[in-house]
């Protein structure tokens, strides 16, 4: 990816160094139910909010919520939608399950560590690795705590675990499919293995973006929906399958240049970054008790 889209993408994800605020200057992780009135995603993946969101139900055809303790099931409809449709296409396939990280909390917002993005109930992380027994019954509620996401990565040989490549590639395959996701961001690696298909097969990946840390999950990210006025649209996709891009990540000269990029994000993300006034009225709003 060039730089300049790069760097597009760099200021909406996420990053630890949120861990460093705390409910004094980020006010949105200590709320336990939505806020009322019609769903709505306001500004953007990075500085925004959710009114009136939707919880996922913690299990369902095809997928199962982890770590529900975080309190981060939350989104708009659609995201909920799309998720509930993922779960019965994995499920027709015959590909097992998905296990599901975080979407976001009950009225979005900044969360305490982890993620700068998922504000705005458009975002979802999604395992690539699952267990067995997963397919044959929902996890128990301790294991739905107690589990980690898996790499499927091979970082030394440089590709996908052979166990793993056709159920990634497959995956993806039907996220992708659906209208409603924008861009989806997996690890670069990922990205180039999936590039070695033929030519005439390879437009679908036009939506993989690659970014760090990306090889335990893959991060869907929905469109602003139409009845979202205040939702801000990040830049579109370029044209293309985007592998002529990958030189960006793994090249030693570029080196300089993503760490550059790194920075700038963290300077301008990490310590400037506010939600827009509209969603104060979300955190105002008495009709849910934090």
């Amino acid at each position: 990816m060039h730089c300049k889209a790069w760097l597009a993408c760099v200021l909406v994800l996420g990053t630890s160094a949120f861990a460093l605020a705390d409910a004094t200057t980020n006010p949105w992780g200590v709320f336990k139910t939505a806020s009322q009135g019609e769903p709505r995603s306001i500004g953007d993946y990075s500085a925004g909010c959710m009114q009136g969101a939707h919880a996922l139900p913690l299990r369902g055809k095809g997928y199962q919520v982890m770590h529900p303790s975080r309190m981060r099931y939350f989104g708009h409809p659609e995201l909920i939608a799309f998720v509930q449709a993922l779960g019965r296409a994995v499920q027709r396939e015959k590909l097992g399950v998905i296990l599901l990280g975080d979407l976001s909390q009950p009225r979005g917002g900044r969360a305490l560590g982890g993620h700068a993005s998922h504000q705005t109930g458009l975002d979802i992380d999604i395992w690539f690795w699952h267990p067995k027994r997963a397919e044959r019954a929902p996890l128990a509620s301790a294991e739905t705590e107690s589990l980690k996401a898996r790499t499927v990565v091979d970082g030394k040989n440089g590709v996908i675990q052979p166990e793993w490549k056709s159920w990634v590639t497959h995956v993806l395959r039907l996220t992708v499919a659906d209208p409603h996701v924008e861009r989806i961001f997996v690890h670069p690696i990922i990205k180039r293995e999936l590039c070695a298909l033929p030519a005439d097969d390879r437009a679908w990946l036009h939506k993989l973006r690659p970014w760090h840390g990306h090889d335990d999950h893959f991060h869907v990210r929905l469109a602003c929906p139409k009845s979202s006025p205040d939702c801000t649209p990040q830049e579109a996709v370029g044209p293309g399958d985007g592998c002529d891009e990958l030189d960006f990540w793994f090249s030693e000269a570029k080196r300089a240049e993503r760490e550059k990029a790194q920075k700038t994000y963290q300077s301008k993300v990490v310590t400037s970054r506010k939600w827009p006034a509209q969603c104060d009225a979300v955190l105002a709003s008495s009709d849910a008790v934090p």
